[in-house]
């Protein structure tokens, strides 16, 4: 049953961060035309096109990526707490039990992409900044490095913004 779980687990976190990976680069306005958009687009395709009859787009954003992310976490943490001897002593409170482990997981997901391309953007910063993943990983960044950048300054023409950000979003970890 371990084995189930696991596989399970990495699945639909997979699914979850292409999901909310295909919303933030929306968001963030960067592109789909290069591999990683286009590798994106293709895999959640699927879940996004049949969600975007009932979700619609409100303020120029594919809630609709969102959605099925949520509905992953939603049956995969149904399925867990299922398991769990939780279940046979249900009080009512057993949906939003589930309801908030999905969205908590969500929101976990979600800082984890961004503390991937903080590190992702300042790793190629130094070794490539010509990549084609410097690009998209500077547009999923710059909304949260712009603020932080201009509160600390360069120091001998490095710019500590992104250890500043890893930092505050690891504080936003250890509060969800």
């Amino acid at each position: 049953m371990q084995a189930i779980v696991f596989l399970l687990d990495a699945v639909v976190g997979f699914f979850c961060t292409l999901f909310l990976l295909r919303f933030l680069m929306q968001a963030m306005r960067v592109s789909f035309a290069g591999q990683i958009g286009d590798f994106v687009i293709k895999l959640t395709n699927w879940g996004v096109k049949p969600l975007r009859r009932i979700v619609p787009g409100v303020g120029g954003l594919d809630w609709a990526s969102v959605v099925a992310a949520l509905l992953l976490q939603l049956a995969l943490a149904g399925f867990l707490v299922s398991l769990s001897p939780l279940a046979l002593a249900d009080d009512g409170s057993l949906p939003l039990m589930i309801l908030w482990f999905a969205v908590r997981a969500l929101l976990r997901q979600m800082v984890y992409i961004l503390i991937g391309a903080l590190i992702l953007q300042a790793v190629l910063s130094w070794i490539n900044p010509y990549s084609p993943l410097a690009a998209p990983a500077y547009q999923l960044t710059r909304p949260l490095l712009q603020p932080l950048q201009r509160l600390i300054p360069s120091i001998s023409g490095i710019d500590l913004s992104p250890l500043v950000a890893i930092l505050l979003l690891q504080v936003v970890l250890m509060l969800l």
